[in-house]
């Protein structure tokens, strides 16, 4: 009986140990309570030292059953150790027609992740930063809680 509690012990610490090992960076930050004015930048930076390696981005994105729009565009202009910068434009459909929210969670809240650029290489070792603003008419957007990027290790390398 000692015996099987310990191998269940043991595959349960194997199971937490193994889970999430291939996530290399998940940042999300909060947006103001009163609106994401359009001036207000948020700033994730990560540290590459796997210049080999293949990686998943994703947007991790939280917003209220308040928000007005079905989407949401924002900006990420991506800083290179080097200097140089890259603006991506995104659009984050987060309803559908019906008006029926696409994110997970129960009551007011929904959290999304969306697949933002798969297999990514990083061209060079050092620090990324990665500068998010919204692309909303509306110079103060309400709704939306937290954003955040995700980089996952692809499984393949």
């Amino acid at each position: 009986m000692k015996i099987i509690r310990i191998l269940y012990l043991f595959i349960i610490i194997l199971i937490i140990t193994s889970c999430g090992k291939d996530v290399v960076m998940d940042e999300s930050l909060d947006v103001n309570d009163s609106g994401w004015n359009i001036n207000d930048k948020l700033n994730i930076s990560y540290t590459v030292t796997d210049t080999l390696s293949s990686y998943n981005f994703y947007i991790n994105l939280r917003n209220t059953t308040d928000y007005k729009y079905s989407n949401f565009f924002f900006f990420i202009n991506t800083t290179f150790p080097n200097g140089k910068i890259a603006r991506d434009t995104l659009e984050c459909m987060l309803a559908n027609q019906e008006g029926k929210w696409f994110g997970k969670g129960n009551g007011k809240l929904k959290d999304n992740r969306i697949l933002f650029k798969p297999h990514v290489l990083f061209p060079m070792k050092g620090t990324y930063k990665f500068t998010i603003e919204h692309g909303m008419r509306d110079l103060n957007i309400a709704g939306i809680k937290n954003i955040g990027l995700r980089i996952v290790k692809n499984k393949s390398n």
